[in-house]
């Protein structure tokens, strides 16, 4: 009898059908990780952008923030790719008000690029807001209160 080494049909369906089934598991997790690296590094950028509005209005503001990310990239505050306005699936938007303050946003370009919206001025508090529209009335991040669980001793 010859017989031919190999795999049948049925075998190979099957595990294609094993790593669609590890793949329908994986990828909702791989979305929700790259959602919150997004929102990570939209945090940190206006963390960025809010120490740079500082730096300009202390040395060459002179008690003016910068009006635009371009003044900030120009003085070399912030780099290019931030100063372009968007990253890492966020938009990022500035508006100095001279000696007044200035207010830094930054919202997501997609639904599944962040699900939370950012925002910061002069104050140095970073606030957000699920969805757009993060504003100074924004709660801010980590004020969640919680409180603590103190119980009584007896």
């Amino acid at each position: 009898m010859n017989r031919t080494k190999g795999f049948s049909l049925i075998e190979l369906m099957i595990v294609v059908a094993i790593i669609g089934i590890i793949a329908a598991m994986a990828i909702p997790n791989l979305v929700q990780s790259r959602i919150a690296a997004n929102e990570a590094s939209a945090i940190s950028s206006v963390r960025t952008i809010t120490t740079a509005q500082i730096a300009f209005f202390a040395g060459v503001g002179n008690g003016a923030f910068a009006g635009s990310l371009g003044d900030l990239n120009a003085n070399e505050l912030i780099d290019a790719v931030l100063a372009a306005g968007q990253k890492d699936g966020y938009n990022f938007a500035v508006t100095g008000n001279g000696n007044a303050g200035f207010t830094v946003t930054a919202s997501p370009v997609s639904e599944s690029t962040g699900r939370r919206s950012f925002f910061s001025d002069e104050t140095g508090v970073i606030r957000f807001a699920d969805g757009a529209g993060a504003s100074a009335s924004s709660p801010p991040l980590g004020g969640g209160g919680g409180g603590g669980g103190g119980g009584t001793g007896t």
